[in-house]
């Protein structure tokens, strides 16, 4: 996953290179491991099973709701306290801190 950063956000879509939104990123980075996941974040997030903040390992996937705690965004753990993910569209697919804004529920995809 970290071999994309920098590469551009696309809402819509699931290009490693030539773009992809946050779940179209989870997705795809996902698939190259064997892992089927839905299109959409709010689906992802369904995914899985339901993981402690303490017990998260890299791999997992932490999701992100709206004030309306309707989910509305996911990202990639990668140990050390930060995930990967697909930002915006300025800043592209990067890392940031995984508690940066505050996660809804964090997900185990991979057995």
């Amino acid at each position: 996953a970290l071999q994309f950063v920098g590469n551009p956000y696309v809402w819509g879509g699931t290009s490693l290179t030539k773009g992809a939104d946050c779940s179209g990123f989870t997705l795809s980075v996902m698939k190259n491991f064997g892992v089927s996941l839905p299109r959409v974040s709010m689906d992802q997030a369904k995914a899985g099973v339901a993981v402690d903040s303490s017990q998260k390992q890299p791999g997992d996937l932490i999701f992100y709701a709206d004030n309306r705690g309707t989910i509305n965004h996911v990202a990639l753990y990668i140990g050390n306290g930060q995930v990967v993910h697909a930002s915006n569209k300025r800043t592209g697919i990067k890392i940031s801190t995984w508690n940066y804004r505050t996660p809804k529920t964090i997900r185990r995809v991979i057995s």
